[in-house]
């Protein structure tokens, strides 16, 4: 990539940076658009942090600040760069909006803000830069979305977010074949959650340990960028794509166990047949309440019974309900709200704020440590309904229990 220029969205941090820092070792130039240019009070980076990274890498750069959300600071920074390197090789969007929340529960500032950065920017930066990559003798279009399968379980959690990363996928559809020949047009998603500091925000500390580094999705933009404009039209996973190419040792990227995936070929197994939908949510039918199943369900829930103390329940406030199927399951809770708490087999003595239905083994994954709420969550595993703050707010109390469960 010596010598060519890539304007990347969100290359301040993150994905896009480690995009950017692997084309810069090639002596790339780096069109920097992004929103920060001031240090944000809880991400790290600005756009001229990230240019001093990428100079320091061996390539050159130029930091724009740009909010896709605006047409004209699209193309005002297009026109920078062009007037600055004499062109536009390679636009990567990578620039994205997320919130992982039910119909109900997103407001509809997010869903504009989802709407307006995913697809509109994405859309809107391609047009900008469409007139200069075809006077490149091997353009790229990459966008960061994932391959499109329209089974309900990939939207039934976080529909407007999973309609928003779509959209850019039918950008790589549609401008694929409306450029064949001309331009390349590709889309990339990972197999497994990578660490960002977006992740940190959705996951919590000790997030990272189930991610891997952005620099894998650095290495398969830069298999997918050095190879010739014929190869478009293509929804690529990283990793696939490295095992074909011949990489072997995945640990460097600190493989994660969890799959992130929409639209994976494989799909997540459904929840047993004693569980049934209804209107209003997922229900399991519940055992007696006579006595408490025994096994790992019910010895999570003892260990819990004993340490709910008054400082969780008046620092969390909320009432939990876990709908669970497979051994040990049926209905429990963890009441946090009232008196001095309390958990076990059963409908809490209160309405819950929060209902989690998934299977009982991944029930006792997620309180030991093994699988994150919010990966739980995001690959279907986890299905919640309610207040999603407080879903959050336990998972913090989770990370202080690993230890004693």
């Amino acid at each position: 990539l010596a010598g060519c220029t890539l304007f990347i969205t969100g290359a301040s941090r993150g994905i896009g940076k480690a995009i950017a820092l692997k084309a810069a070792k090639d002596g790339a130039n780096i069109v920097i658009a992004a929103k920060t240019a001031e240090p944000h009070p809880t991400l790290p980076g600005t756009i001229y942090t990230a240019a001093e990274e990428i100079e320091a890498a061996g390539g050159k750069a130029l930091p724009c600040i740009v909010n896709v959300r605006e047409e004209q600071q699209i193309i005002s920074a297009v026109e920078k760069a062009v007037k600055t390197f004499g062109g536009i090789d390679i636009l990567v969007n990578n620039a994205s909006a997320i919130s992982l929340t039910g119909t109900l529960e997103t407001a509809t500032k997010k869903v504009n803000l989802m709407m307006d950065v995913n697809v509109r920017g994405t859309y809107l930066t391609s047009k900008a830069c469409l007139p200069h990559l075809r006077k490149s003798k091997n353009p790229h279009i990459l966008n960061l979305s994932p391959p499109m399968n329209l089974n309900p379980m990939w939207f039934k959690n976080h529909c407007a977010y999973t309609i928003s990363k779509y959209g850019m996928s039918m950008c790589v559809l549609g401008m694929a074949e409306e450029f064949r020949g001309e331009v390349a047009v590709n889309a990339l998603w990972p197999k497994t959650a990578i660490h960002t500091a977006a992740m940190d925000m959705l996951g919590g500390a000790g997030i990272e340990k189930q991610c891997r580094k952005t620099d894998i999705l650095a290495d398969a933009a830069y298999c997918i960028l050095t190879k010739p404009k014929t190869f478009t039209g293509n929804f690529i996973i990283d990793e696939v794509l490295l095992r074909e190419e011949g990489v072997k040792d995945f640990d460097v990227y600190a493989i994660a166990p969890v799959i992130f995936l929409i639209g994976a070929a494989q799909e997540e197994k459904k929840l047993s047949g004693s569980q049934q939908e209804g209107a209003d949510g997922a229900k399991v039918k519940t055992e007696s309440a006579a006595a408490e199943p025994s096994g790992p369900v019910a010895e999570t829930f003892r260990v819990i019974r004993g340490a709910v103390t008054e400082e969780y329940v008046r620092s969390t406030q909320g009432v939990f309900q876990f709908e669970l199927s497979g051994d040990g399951g049926g209905t429990w809770h963890i009441d946090l709200k009232t008196k001095n708490g309390s958990a076990g087999f059963g409908k809490p003595p209160v309405a819950a704020d929060v209902v989690m239905s998934m299977s009982s083994a991944d029930f006792v994954k997620m309180f030991t440590g093994k699988l994150k709420p919010t990966l739980a969550f995001m690959s279907g595993k986890l299905r919640i309904k309610g207040n999603m703050a407080l879903a959050i707010k336990l998972e913090k109390l989770l990370s202080q229990l690993n230890s004693k469960l």
